[in-house]
């Protein structure tokens, strides 16, 4: 998770860093690849996968 400036506030990027460079950091997200230049990054940290989604625990009715 990397957290950067824009326009009236801060903003999350959650993903995989797919780059870094002198000029700051790429992360592949769910909507796509985000391109944070480091003057905008405020923080950063790891964070763990999403858990697995597991199907309903209420019985289904036959029929």
């Amino acid at each position: 998770m990397v957290r950067y400036r824009i326009d009236g506030g801060l903003t999350d990027a959650l993903g995989t860093i797919t780059a870094l460079d002198d000029a700051g950091c790429t992360l592949a997200t769910r909507t796509g690849e985000v391109r944070i230049p480091w003057d905008l990054v405020t923080a950063g940290k790891p964070v763990p996968p999403a858990p697995e989604r597991r199907g309903s625990s209420r019985p289904r009715p036959s029929g």
